[in-house]
């Protein structure tokens, strides 16, 4: 009979290998964990979107009139920052029954706690619908590794749909319901340069840039506010412009951060954009992550609520996950976030996550598998 493998202590593992991105260097953690899982009877594939910056799907079961339980999770972390850590951010050190170390939180330990509960109940579900895990590069740059991954035929083949889906990321092992979508533009303006002291000769870019910025700034997105994620919002974060102060501008830039909520599409909210800042200027799309959203009343999601500390809850997060990408291909199955990680010390100084919720986690994610697979 194969040893329980030990979640904290894959966790240390994972933590151990530095994988900020960028560069990231993902395949420390996806190569050690294919091992694992290959070991246990899983069929793994990986996938470089950029070099050493892998992805790994891996399942186990056989093709069965119910679809697959899936998890999902990142293994790239974000910088250190520029304020000095306590505990070596790379060391996994426990102090106090905390775990330290970069991507405790964010969210090494939720991979280790669901990939130690797959491994733990692979004998017993080979025969059944079976479990598909999802463990990916470049989460934090926009759901990269995610969007390469899907894109490619023969995994999403071996992915196939699935029957409902965990995120691994941090709440506290409380069972959340989704997260608003991200929509994030660049919006370019065009003019004609010329002497700063005869400004009539040239087509100043900054205040078309400036016009369109204020025309966002109240925008009607048409929406009416979601019972939890409330209204979509926008922001403009960022404006360029200009080379000198002697100059009209000839060309500028703002990049705007739009939240959706569920029920609204992309593409109308684009198209909404462009009616508003005119056709003159240049939109282009940096992320495109739509909302992720299952009701209070999902049976599924009840059911693995009432196995956690928090029981059934009715909040979201406020961060993206790759859900926003892998949700339609997996067949748009109902969605809980559920990790052992803190959400409030995702990308901290001295990120930590607490032992006790790793083992938790796993226990959590076991039954989960059970009454998926074996119920």
């Amino acid at each position: 009979m194969r040893s329980p493998i030990d979640p904290v202590a894959l966790t240390q593992t994972l933590v151990r290998m530095n994988t900020i991105n960028t560069p990231g260097h993902e395949d420390q953690c996806t190569n050690h964990l294919e091992q694992l899982l290959t070991q246990a009877g899983f069929t793994c594939r990986q996938v470089e979107f950029a070099p050493r910056r892998n992805s790994l799907v891996a399942r186990i079961g056989r093709r069965h009139h119910k679809l697959p339980l899936a998890f999902t999770g990142h293994v790239d972390v974000v910088p250190l920052g520029a304020a000095a850590w306590t505990h070596d951010p790379f060391a996994a050190e426990i102090v106090d029954g905390k775990m330290y170390g970069r991507g405790t939180a964010d969210m090494k330990s939720g991979v280790a706690a669901f990939t130690a509960a797959a491994i733990d109940m692979a004998d017993q579900i080979k025969d059944t619908a079976g479990l598909t895990l999802v463990i990916t590069a470049g989460e934090e740059t926009g759901c990269e590794g995610a969007a390469h991954l899907i894109n490619e035929p023969e995994i999403r083949d071996l992915m196939g749909s699935a029957g409902a889906l965990i995120v691994a990321e941090p709440t506290s092992n409380e069972p959340l319901l989704g997260h608003k979508g991200a929509l994030w533009l660049k919006i370019r303006a065009k003019g004609v340069t010329a002497h700063g002291s005869m400004p009539e000769r040239g087509d100043n870019a900054i205040y078309k840039i400036a016009a369109a910025a204020l025309a966002l700034q109240n925008l009607d997105f048409h929406q009416a506010p979601h019972p939890l994620m409330g209204k979509p919002t926008l922001n403009v974060g960022v404006i360029n412009g200009g080379i000198n102060v002697n100059s009209v501008p000839d060309a500028a830039e703002i990049l705007v951060d739009i939240r959706s909520v569920a029920g609204q599409r992309h593409a109308d909210i684009l198209n909404h954009v462009r009616k508003v800042v005119g056709t003159d200027l240049e939109i282009e799309t940096l992320i495109d992550l739509e909302s992720v959203y299952t009701e209070p009343s999902d049976s599924w999601a009840g059911e693995v609520a009432a196995s956690c500390p928090h029981g059934p809850t009715s909040r979201i997060v406020s961060y993206f996950t790759d859900a926003a990408v892998l949700r339609a291909p997996l067949g748009n199955p109902p969605t809980l976030v559920l990790g052992p990680g803190d959400s409030h010390m995702a990308h901290q100084t001295d990120e930590f996550c607490p032992v006790h919720r790793i083992t938790e986690a796993r226990d959590i994610y076991a039954k989960a598998i059970h009454n998926w697979c074996l119920s």
